[in-house]
């Protein structure tokens, strides 16, 4: 096993297009990193560079404390999974799991004792002599993590391998994946656009958005101290809501009414004019079932526009009106993050036991304390507990990385994004 560091990284092809723009990630040893990002956003590029699939344009990528940017994918000593399984179809499960020692002139005896721990593992005993085609996706891909097992490697490398199977084998899968990281302790890279796979799966979590690493840290760090609005509209389901916002005092004045936030947070952001504030659905109620936790945040009367009951919860959804600087930068944002935005409306999730129903005026019920407020034109959070939101390359190198956002935003101009 071992480390891995990248420094600097920067891939740009002949064009001029920088599919990863200076990102550093230092991937300690053992650990279990996620890079996830919608499409676009040099995830996978990122990987492809890591194992030497890709050459690099700039900077250094050490494993160990070796620097391998030179180093043929042979010489790295990583084993990668890939989202297509990449089995061969006319070996059986035993002969695809050993290939890689058979390749590197294992004798009889260790291969054998190699695939069947392997398969021990993996559960594929009962399936080692059939082929591929006769498999179901899950099998497939267990046995694709196989052969990278066999192989000692210092690192696995996932590349979205769970995106060709159906909902609920991903889940299956995902629990599988992380009790074998966790029994074998290897150091893993894991590529995903599936933010429940990056929430559940990794130890910390590296947000990508259009090559350009924009926060890195723990899944609760990054779901409650977003660094700024892209992480905090990608990392969550459904999504952090947006709304316009002018503060007062700790008073935060909304579309649907005047909440109160605490002294601290308001001492921040006094004499900022608009804000976006940014409030995650569970953080409302229906007035009438919160119960003793009412003093703790405040109440507003909505028009609700429909509601989506689902047994043990429902969501309700109210429209709003946005002035145009916030509607453009949530219309931006949307862009961002391959959605399409269509109105803007607020998302509020309700126990199960409320009756609220769709056109009803309604009481709803707020956590104002869990409310972050941006800044409608950069984006920061001007709110974020830095102590508890990993590393936000913005805070460290405001200059270079706005540098980077200024790359990336004219590439976009230039060239659609293609690469993932």
């Amino acid at each position: 096993m071992a480390a891995i560091t990248m420094k600097n990284i920067v891939k740009k092809y002949g064009d001029g297009f920088p599919a990863v723009n200076d990102v550093s990630i230092d991937v300690a040893d053992g650990e279990f990193m996620i890079l996830v990002g919608p499409s676009g956003c040099g995830k996978s590029t990122l990987l492809r560079m890591v194992v030497g699939l890709e050459d690099i344009t700039s900077g250094d990528m050490m494993i160990g404390d070796k620097r391998v940017n030179d180093l043929a994918p042979r010489d790295r000593n990583l084993a990668m999974v890939f989202q297509n399984y990449a089995l061969y179809p006319h070996l059986t499960v035993y002969e695809n799991i050993a290939f890689p020692l058979r390749l590197a002139g294992a004798k009889d005896d260790e291969i054998d004792q190699k695939v069947r721990e392997a398969s021990k593992t993996l559960e594929l005993d009962e399936h080692l002599e059939r082929k591929p085609g006769n498999l179901s996706g899950g099998q497939r891909q267990r046995v694709a993590m196989g052969r990278a097992i066999v192989r000692d490697a210092d690192a696995f490398l996932f590349d979205e391998p769970l995106s060709n199977l159906d909902a609920k084998l991903r889940g299956q899968m995902r629990t599988e994946i992380a009790r074998l990281q966790k029994r074998l302790g290897i150091t893993t890279i894991y590529v995903t656009h599936d933010q429940t796979e990056a929430m559940t799966l990794g130890d910390r979590v590296a947000v990508l958005k259009r090559g350009v690493l924009q926060q890195l840290a723990s899944p609760r760090e990054l779901y409650e101290n977003p660094g700024n609005l892209f992480v905090a509209g990608f990392i969550g389901s459904p999504p952090m809501n947006f709304l316009p916002a002018e503060v007062n005092g700790t008073t935060v004045s909304l579309p649907f009414g005047d909440v109160q936030i605490p002294q601290d947070k308001a001492d921040r952001v006094q004499g900022k004019g608009l804000l976006i504030a940014g409030i995650r659905p569970e953080h409302f109620e229906d007035a009438s079932v919160v119960g003793d936790k009412a003093s703790e945040g405040s109440t507003f009367g909505a028009t609700i526009d429909v509601v989506e009951w689902l047994g043990n919860q429902a969501y309700a959804y109210v429209p709003f009106e946005a002035p145009p600087e916030v509607h453009q930068q949530l219309e931006q944002l949307e862009k961002d993050l391959d959605g399409e935005s269509l109105r803007t409306q607020m998302v509020v999730s309700l126990d199960g036991s409320s009756r609220i129903a769709d056109g009803d005026e309604a009481q709803i019920w707020v956590d104002s304390s869990k409310m972050h407020l941006f800044d409608p034109q950069t984006g920061e959070n001007l709110t974020v507990d830095l102590e508890r939101a990993g590393r936000i390359p913005e805070r460290d190198n405001p200059k270079e990385q706005a540098q980077a956002e200024r790359m990336a935003d004219e590439a976009d101009e230039m060239h659609p994004p293609a690469q993932s």
